[in-house]
This record gives structure tokens, C-alpha cells and sequence, in this order.
């Protein structure tokens, strides 16, 4: 159940909402003419006519701060949900914990503590608040378009999970007294996870349609994703200098065997002790001298010496794998897999956008609670500063735990 009973892990649909979804800091309102003025007083958020109640949100925190001191370690207090404004509990806490600071370093204070407690509070509340948002468009979008789960099926799906990960019901009470999570709230995830998975199989359902000429199309295109270029098994003896290489040559045309003459001469570690043995060779794999000659070189000839920045090469082409291509026909199932899968997730993308703007625009959150996943949330700055090549980021997801 470990999948299944991980708190803010997106589920199904969840994870592709999770991008595009950055959690931003509990804020005022937007400029865009929404307005948390209008919410019911026990909800801190709204999605059309349903609210998102405090109580769950209470109850959510609770239970992610449970999990986040299971990573942390953090007892007493400070495994607590931090309580804004004062962060009081979470400070005590958090103090009580610390451990004695070295000899001549300041200790932390009060001050660093409530900033600490602030930040893991914002972190909890944006996660939880994009768990039950998200929770809220998967119902409803599974109520829309007639997707439903049983009691009966419900329950199936929970016992079969429990037992997977669970095969003692004691573990499974230690677990839920451990998480802070009751039987209620698993079904609860155990509900979305089905619910999600029905949604995908809906919105992919009929893209598996490939044609024959949609793969003869794509062959033809891409014929070289399916050739296996020629490959070489060769040995080679790297010397420092041409005398010592014409020596090792010398040995082995004189009958002395590879292993003797590469551990005597060769000064290549990573063949030397496999007797020279370099398998599965590519051409354009080695420096280019080295490459000319053993792709030039004729089966069980030894050869050399070549010159190159590293030294003297003496080499044998021990086997020769021949170049080959795949046939439409040999790719065929490859191919209509592959085209399959790209139709599906171009199936999902075009959902996914399209879902996020319709529950978004009908998403209003109260201040304090308010995140990118809201209609009301703040306009984000747009970051011009140049991301190095490399470090191109997306928004996270919601963090796991569990």
C-alpha cells in the first residue's frame, strides 16, 4: 500500500496536474476579478458549488506533518502541524529538539525558530491545498463524465492494495496509528487513484488506432533508429614507445599468446588484464588513427604499430559483427507501440490543458490559502534571467511522503 498511502504523491491524473502547478505563497487575492469574499465562512477554498471546509484541511495538515516527522525524526512538538501566527508550539518544540550547539556557535534564536516554523507551514499548507483542490476537479470531472466507483469495487480495490502491503492486519494498525491517517482517508485516496485511473482510460481510449501506412510512414523516416551499425571484438597492445610496440608485435606473430604479450607491454589497464580484449567495438568510437586501422584491418591479422596521443597500438580484429536493418516488417510491432504511446500522450496533454483551465477558472481560494491552483491566485513575475544550459527546471510536484 505504500504507493497508495503516500499522502501528497500525485495520483493518475494528479501527476500531470503537478506540472504547471507551482504552489506559491499564501497571499491576498488576485487582479483577475475573483474574490474569497464570497467563500463560506468554514471553507478556504471553493470549487464551483463545492467548498473545501478548514476541518479537512486541518485534518490533511495534521496528517502531512505526521509524515514529515517520520523523515525528519522530529518528536514531541515539533512533529506537530505548525499553528500560524505565532508558531508558538512549533518553536517549543523545535528548541526542545535542538541539539547543544558547538563551542563558540550562537545559539538559534526564537526569532530563527518562527522563521523555520513559518516556512514548513507554508510548505504543508501548499501541498495539502493542492492534494484537496486537486482532489475536488478529479471528482467532479469523473462526475461529469459518468465515471463512478461502487462501494463494492471500492472496497476491492482497498483490500487487494491492503494486502499487498499489509499481509498482518497488525502492521496495518500500527501503520495508521503511526500516520495519523484512518481507514477513511485511504479509502478516500484508494476512491481518487480509481477514479484518476478511469479518467486516463477514457481519455485515451480508440488512440491505439495505428495504421499501416502511419508505420511505413515513420520507417521510412526513422530507418536509422532501427540499424545496428557494424561492430568489432578487437585486442590491442598500448605501448609508450614505437621500439616497445615493434617488441610486442614481434611476440605475437612469434607465437606468444595475447594475455602474455598485452600484461608484459601494454600499459592500457582497462584491457591489459583481459588480454587485450576490447568487445564491441563501433567505428568513431576510438582515436581516429586507431579507428581507421581496426576498421580497415582484415579479420585475424595483428597489425601495427599505429601512433596515437596515447602511444603505439598493436591490434587484432578477432571478430567481425556485420551491419544490419531491421525490415518494416521486423520494426512493425516497435513501431505501432511507439506511435501508440505518442497518441496517447498527446491525448493526455490536450486533456490535462484544457482540464486545468476549466477548474481553475472555477477554483477561488480564501487569503492565507491561496495557491497557483487557484483563479485568484497572484500573477506570476515573468523570470528573465537565463537558466543555464542543463538546469532547466518544471514545477515540482507536490512532495511525497510515506
Amino acid at each position: 500500500m505504500r504507493s497508495t498511502l503516500r499522502l501528497l504523491l500525485p495520483i493518475g491524473l494528479l501527476a500531470l496536474l503537478a506540472v504547471g502547478l507551482a504552489a506559491c505563497g499564501g497571499g491576498g487575492d488576485g487582479d483577475n476579478g475573483a474574490s474569497s469574499n464570497d467563500l463560506p465562512g468554514n471553507a478556504v477554498a471553493q470549487v464551483g458549488e463545492v467548498s473545501v471546509t478548514k476541518d479537512d484541511f486541518t485534518h490533511w495538515l495534521n496528517v502531512a506533518a505526521v509524515s514529515s516527522a517520520q523523515q525528519t525524526g522530529a518528536k514531541g512538538a515539533a512533529a506537530q502541524a505548525p499553528v500560524p501566527p505565532d508558531f508558538t508550539a512549533c518553536v517549543a518544540g523545535k528548541k526542545e529538539n535542538a541539539p547543544k550547539p558547538a563551542k563558540g556557535q550562537p545559539t538559534t534564536t526564537d526569532a530563527q525558530y518562527k522563521a523555520q516554523c513559518k516556512q514548513e507551514y507554508e510548505s504543508l499548507r501548499d501541498q495539502v491545498m493542492s492534494f484537496l483542490i486537486s482532489a475536488q476537479w478529479i471528482q467532479q470531472e469523473a462526475a461529469k463524465r459518468n465515471i463512478t466507483i461502487t462501494d463494492a469495487q471500492l472496497q476491492k480495490d482497498f483490500d487487494k492494495t491492503k494486502k499487498q502491503s499489509f499481509p498482518k492486519d497488525a502492521d496495518y494498525q500500527k501503520f495508521l496509528k503511526s500516520s495519523g491517517m484512518t481507514e477513511q482517508d485511504i479509502l478516500f485516496r484508494v476512491k481518487l487513484d480509481s477514479l484518476s485511473n478511469k479518467l486516463r482510460e477514457q481519455v485515451v481510449k480508440g488512440k491505439d488506432n495505428v495504421t499501416d501506412a502511419q508505420i511505413a510512414t515513420y520507417y521510412n523516416k526513422n530507418k536509422q533508429r532501427f540499424a545496428t551499425p557494424e561492430t568489432r571484438d578487437v585486442r590491442i597492445v598500448l605501448t609508450k614507445t614505437e621500439a616497445q610496440a615493434n617488441a610486442a608485435k614481434k611476440a605475437l606473430e612469434g607465437g606468444e599468446s595475447w594475455s602474455k604479450v598485452a600484461k608484459q607491454y601494454s600499459i592500457d589497464e582497462a584491457s591489459k588484464g583481459q588480454g587485450g580484449l576490447l568487445s564491441g567495438i563501433a567505428k568513431g568510437q576510438q582515436e581516429k588513427a586507431l579507428d581507421d586501422a581496426l576498421f580497415g584491418a582484415k579479420k585475424s591479422t595483428i597489425g601495427g604499430p599505429v601512433k596515437t596521443q596515447f602511444g603505439w597500438y598493436v591490434y587484432e580484429v578477432e571478430k567481425i559483427t556485420p551491419a544490419n536493418q531491421q525490415t518494416q516488417q521486423q520494426a512493425s510491432a516497435t513501431i505501432k507501440q511507439l506511435l501508440q504511446s505518442q497518441n496517447q500522450q498527446k491525448a493526455l496533454d490536450g486533456f490535462v490543458k484544457d482540464f486545468q483551465n476549466r477548474f481553475k477558472g472555477s477554483t477561488v481560494c480564501r487569503t492565507g490559502y491561496v495557491t497557483q491552483d487557484c483563479s485568484n491566485a497572484p500573477k506570476q513575475k515573468t523570470n528573465t534571467t537565463t537558466t543555464p544550459a542543463g538546469g532547466a527546471t518544471t514545477n515540482p510536484a507536490p512532495a511525497t511522503t510515506g
